[in-house]
């Protein structure tokens, strides 16, 4: 999908904003999009839009995506997908796909939404999102990760760039008509839809066969690069099989990837017969000076979890969680029904039970998901109704989690280090973190609740401060570094080396919040 928005909810008197408005004009289904076009520009070609241009909007619009309620930054699905998205990324910096230049200043950033909907989208700038109920369907990674390669596709042949050149290029009236549909679908889908209605006379069958000539290109770039990351090209077929089930046996809205993907046979045919060519040895290693690709496919054990944890945060009905509890509580639950149902009494505020059924997972799970398992039980311990539960449990989890290499187990593990003499080891392992993902807004969250618990305010507020700029929020982080100014002088002055740093990034952020204001 070319973009979506996390959620339709009523604008009420809020003002859109440039970012947004893009955002939802790139939703509106492509056979609505581009009157005018004929054929399929050349490959890679963003027909007028540069680089610089797309970046920008995508980060207007992420701005408003890290606002939403639906946003979510899970870091134990986020390491999840980014054990495929790596991959992808790596295989297409190395066919080529993703030549330096979109490389370097694209953010290639993955965002997750609660909508418990099957849906993904690409949008402007390299940001991609995943909804919940997308993971949560999947049966394989091989599944999960066809998608994201598919949408890392449409980014990589810059079709948003060239949607959006298109959509300059259209009457006033039926861009105007366009925007009227969008606002309204965030209120009635039905209302958008009778706005919309008026703008499909326009060379409806010209900007259907742009949209499907797109669609087949991300499908053949992105089979690529599937099977070049050591992805089987079988998830695309399997995939596609689920989606057309869907199409057949479900119309109620829970499958908008479908809606702005439509499948059609000569798709579907085009993916299978690219099967005997993935039989193929896989590819070794890649080209001469290229980076070495990142190993493929997580063990499937690790993705029926990863699914069932989808399936979970989804869903906010006590009733579904309830129903997840009683079948983990079965004799026969498997892995997967066991770890949904210790999430959903985690959930439910019944730690122990919780607890009691993480360690049946752990005793009956297979080896290559034990840190799975670990992660689960660190969260149960570390919810408020579980303060002394298990201390014991927790120091040895969150000792193993400061030594691991994923961010689930260093943002865990600092957590638990809070108040307690590993505090200042976990400081300095966040601050290592943060010097190579300085974009990381819940590592300087939880890096500010541990300098505050040490008494270091001055490093606490411009740790907050960072972690709003983080996420664009540029007005925020002024606030905050301001606030980190006008502390005591007794406390400014005992850190003359953060307050330095402190009155250069005040400067920036402000500047760059100007930069966004004349933009929008």
């Amino acid at each position: 999908m070319h973009s979506s928005t996390f959620s339709l909810r009523p604008l009420g008197s809020r003002l859109v904003s440039a970012g947004v408005l893009l955002a939802a004009l790139a939703a509106v289904p492509a056979s609505l999009s581009h009157a005018q076009s004929t054929a399929l520009p050349t490959l890679g070609d963003g027909s007028g839009m540069s680089i610089a241009a797309e970046r920008r909007l995508g980060d207007s619009i992420a701005r408003d995506i890290y606002r939403d309620p639906d946003y979510l930054d899970d870091p134990v699905l986020v390491d999840y997908l980014q054990s495929l998205w790596q991959p992808l990324l790596g295989a297409a910096r190395t066919r080529g796909d993703v030549p330096p230049e979109l490389s370097e200043r694209l953010a290639w950033q993955l965002v997750i939404s609660r909508d418990k909907r099957v849906n993904a989208f690409a949008l402007p700038g390299g940001y991609l999102g995943v909804h919940l109920g997308l993971v949560a369907v999947t049966e394989s990674s091989q599944e999960l990760a066809s998608v994201l390669a598919h949408e890392l596709s449409h980014v990589s042949q810059r079709h948003i760039a060239r949607m959006l050149s298109r959509q300059e290029q259209q009457a006033p009236w039926l861009l105007g008509a366009m925007i009227l549909g969008v606002l309204a679908a965030r209120a009635n889908a039905d209302v958008a839809n009778a706005a919309i209605a008026g703008s499909q006379a326009v060379s409806m069958q010209s900007q259907l066969n742009f949209s499907r000539d797109m669609e087949r290109e991300a499908d053949r770039v992105g089979f690529g690069v599937l099977t070049t990351a050591g992805f089987e090209g079988r998830g695309f077929v399997t995939m596609f099989d689920k989606l057309q089930q869907a199409a057949r046996l479900n119309d109620d809205g829970s499958f908008p990837y479908l809606r702005s993907h439509p499948l059609t046979s000569e798709r579907m045919a085009d993916m299978r017969s690219r099967l005997p060519l993935a039989d193929a040895p896989p590819v070794t290693g890649p080209r001469v000076g290229a980076a070495p690709l990142l190993a493929a496919a997580p063990p499937p054990a690790v993705h029926a979890l990863m699914a069932a944890r989808a399936r979970v945060l989804a869903e906010n009905a006590t009733e579904r969680q309830r129903a997840w509890l009683r079948v983990g509580q079965a004799a026969q639950a498997s892995p997967a029904d066991l770890y949904a149902a210790a999430l959903s009494a985690h959930r439910l505020g019944q730690a122990p039970q919780a607890l009691a059924l993480a360690q049946r997972l752990r005793d009956g799970a297979p080896a290559a998901t034990q840190g799975v398992v670990d992660r689960l039980q660190m969260e149960i311990l570390l919810a408020p109704k579980a303060q002394g539960l298990n201390d014991g449990l927790l120091a040895s989890l969150r000792d193993r989690a400061l030594t691991g290499s994923t961010r689930a187990d260093l943002l865990l593990g600092a957590q638990a280090a809070l108040s307690t003499p590993a505090a200042p080891h976990a400081m300095a392992r966040l601050q290592q973190w943060l010097v190579v993902n300085p974009k990381d807004a819940q590592a300087w969250l939880t890096l500010s609740r541990l300098q505050a618990a040490q008494g270091q305010r001055l490093r606490s507020v411009r740790s907050e401060a960072e972690a709003r700029a983080a996420q664009f929020d540029f007005a925020g982080a002024a606030d905050r570094f301001k606030a980190a100014q006008s502390l005591p002088a007794a406390e400014r002055s005992a850190d003359a080396m953060e307050l330095a740093i402190v009155d250069v990034r005040r400067r920036e952020v402000e500047e760059q919040f100007r930069e966004s204001a004349r933009e929008n």
